[in-house]
């Protein structure tokens, strides 16, 4: 199979987008914007300031404050070439104008919020497509995103799961993803919303997957399908189920705690990567992390 030419841009988050899904909440708390050191990677990546950042506000229940913060956080590292792309429903996603923007960017950026929203809306559609089409032939181009934004990329996607009952069978739900990378699970907001036995239970179910645990104000670079690279202040817990020796997630019944033995963890920083295909750490040349 041939490699993608396009990378990858997951990022933990650190600022709430609108929903909280583990609460059934709607909050407004931080629209503060996020790690600064990471948005400069994205615009590295697709080739300076001057090159067009599309924003998919579709997960966020508060769209326009979300977008808002985007131009502005852009703005502070001297970019002005960012679009908001505010698509709500399936028809907005056969827009034309939408679809021609998808094609002719350098990069689109997906917000936080819920990331079924992402699934149930774009799945399907032609920008899905385009979006699969442009990161597999068009080096250079990035699909980034941060929390929400972040998750659906994979093709096993979390959707919902409360931290505090996450070790239960049945209270980790999973459907598919975007597929913008396979055999990946992502996770984020992962250290401060206490989410490791949510992403444990994800992977025991699926040992085929290699679960990637985003702290806020921490991200991942993912090249070739392969290449993973921290990025951010935080740290990168990756859950590998290859080993699993027991788990006994298909004999318990639902509620029931679940038991595993053998899953290993990694947990990297910025100077760190990982490849994903041979689930092997790796320490980076310091030269090739900086994001400043």
């Amino acid at each position: 199979m041939e490699k993608p030419k396009g990378k990858l841009i997951s990022i933990g988050g650190a600022e709430d987008k609108g929903t909280d899904l583990e609460q059934g909440l709607v909050t407004r708390n931080r629209l503060n914007f996020f790690e600064l050191g990471i948005l400069k990677r994205i615009v590295d990546e697709v080739g300076g300031t001057e090159k067009r950042i599309e924003v998919i506000t579709t997960a966020s229940s508060i769209p326009e404050e979300v977008g808002e913060n985007y131009i502005e956080a852009f703005g502070k590292i001297g970019c002005t070439n960012i679009g908001i792309i505010p698509i709500r429903n399936r028809q907005d996603a056969m827009l034309p104008e939408y679809i021609e923007r998808v094609k002719n960017c350098d990069g689109v950026m997906f917000s936080g919020g819920d990331q079924l929203r992402l699934t149930s809306i774009f799945g399907g559609t032609e920008i899905y497509t385009i979006l699969h089409d442009r990161l597999a032939h068009e080096e250079g181009f990035v699909i980034a995103g941060t929390s929400a934004g972040a998750m659906a990329m994979s093709n096993t996607m979390i959707y919902q799961g409360k931290s505090d009952l996450a070790h239960l069978k049945g209270e980790v739900k999973i459907t598919t993803g975007l597929a913008f990378i396979a055999n990946v699970i992502i996770d984020s907001h992962f250290d401060k919303r206490g989410r490791f036995n949510r992403l444990a239970q994800a992977v025991a179910s699926n040992p085929q997957c290699i679960g990637i645990g985003l702290g806020e104000d921490t991200g991942v670079v993912i090249s070739e399908d392969n290449q993973l690279e921290v990025v951010g202040s935080g740290a990168v817990v990756i859950v590998d189920g290859k080993d699993i020796r027991h788990s006994n997630i298909t004999d318990i019944s639902e509620g029931a705690p679940i038991s595993i033995e053998g899953l290993k963890v990694n947990i990297l920083v910025k100077g760190n990567g990982y490849l994903l295909k041979e689930r092997i750490f790796q320490t980076i040349a310091s030269q090739t992390m900086a994001i400043h």
